[in-house]
């Protein structure tokens, strides 16, 4: 288990970091993601999300030929299913289960905070506390809300496209289940969207002396665990 906390301290560290933190340690090759804005998706909208940026580690971290094996050494403590390739099975975990663990290692003081737009999980990430500013939420509404809204958009109209064309009523059915989620993900990134829009332009401070619990009730719905973590009904 020394790999995988590694990995795991690792990505804390290069999440943490100021972005021009390279220039200090030109040595490490892994750059601290620029907005510190991090996607956590079901499928891959980004190109800079969790599970992207969680390879790119690895590779620089250790020889890149050996980079299979240790995604699937880290793949494999994450209760892998039979079906998944190693890097479906840590995007599923960094969807629906890394927030979850990081509540109970920092006993609901999380310092990466979890923007979700809801139940279907259309749009999520993690945004370090440290890193957070005024501007933050107007960038990852222009970044990655709304570009995600037209790529969502998108997708429906070429899953109607397949339903359509489809050679077997099982093809139209995978079709059909995959675009009714996609539209009910469309509909609630909408009205995120719209809550995003509404705390973006209040550009929001937080005051770090008030401490985790004060700070994360600041953002309405907009955060996931709201209750687990202020502890407000």
């Amino acid at each position: 288990m020394s790999r995988l906390k590694l990995v795991a301290d690792k990505i804390y560290n290069a999440l943490a970091s100021e972005p021009n933190s390279q220039d200090k340690y030109p040595e490490n090759p892994f750059i601290a993601d620029e907005d510190g804005i991090i996607p956590l998706t079901d499928r891959e909208w980004f190109p800079d999300d969790a599970t992207n940026r969680l390879i790119e580690f690895v590779k620089v971290a250790w020889p890149e030929e050996s980079l299979n094996e240790n995604l699937h050494f880290i793949a494999d403590n994450l209760k892998p299913k039979a079906s998944e390739s190693s890097v479906d099975t840590i995007r599923r975990y960094f969807s629906s289960s890394f927030f979850k663990d990081h509540l109970k290692t920092y006993k609901k003081r999380p310092i990466y905070w979890l923007f979700s737009s809801g139940k279907h999980k259309a749009f999520e990430a993690l945004v370090y506390l440290h890193r957070y500013n005024e501007g933050t939420l107007a960038r990852m509404r222009m970044e990655y809300v709304i570009p995600l809204q037209s790529r969502i958009s998108n997708q429906i109209d070429k899953l109607e496209g397949d339903i359509a064309a489809a050679s077997s009523t099982a093809l139209a059915k995978k079709s059909q289940k995959e675009r009714d989620l996609l539209s009910k993900q469309y509909t609630e990134l909408l009205a995120f969207d719209e809550q995003l829009r509404h705390y973006a332009d209040q550009r929001i401070k937080l005051d770090l002396d008030d401490g985790v619990k004060v700070n994360y009730g600041k953002f309405g719905n907009l955060l996931a665990e709201v209750k687990a973590v202020t502890g407000k009904k």
